[in-house]
């Protein structure tokens, strides 16, 4: 089965097992997926993430960050560009989600990364999605 749009897809998965309270989910991977769930990895999202082989095809295996509350670390995901609609925006235009104490995933010419690293480096891209 093809998906139209596979980031969707990963980020519906993701809220979808932190609405049930789920320890993780798995997701079909790919290198796009890979470098999303590490970026989650190191703003502090998830706690962990691994790549094995299920039924013969890959899976990304992500692990939920949860508090002493049960309060998981993403509050929402919003998805802002899609295959339709393409957003990009300039260095200096970076969008700060939540006051800064978010994160927008930028697809850049030097890869995909956090807006901070993005704007770090002075350098525009497509909005994937934001994360808080």
């Amino acid at each position: 089965m093809t998906l139209t749009d596979p980031i969707a897809d990963m980020l519906s998965r993701i809220m979808n097992g932190i609405r049930v309270r789920s320890e993780g989910v798995e997701i079909p991977s790919s290198k796009l997926k890979s470098r999303i769930a590490e970026i989650l990895k190191k703003e502090g999202y998830i706690s962990d993430f691994e790549e094995g082989i299920k039924i013969g095809r890959k899976v990304l295996k992500l692990r939920f960050k949860y508090n002493a509350k049960a309060k998981n670390a993403i509050n929402m995901i919003k998805r802002v560009s899609s295959p339709g609609r393409h957003i990009y925006v300039r260095g200096g235009k970076l969008p700060k989600v939540q006051s800064g104490f978010g994160t927008a995933i930028i697809t850049t010419s030097k890869g995909i990364m956090p807006d901070k690293e993005a704007r770090k480096l002075k350098i525009g891209g497509e909005v994937l999605f934001y994360v808080w």
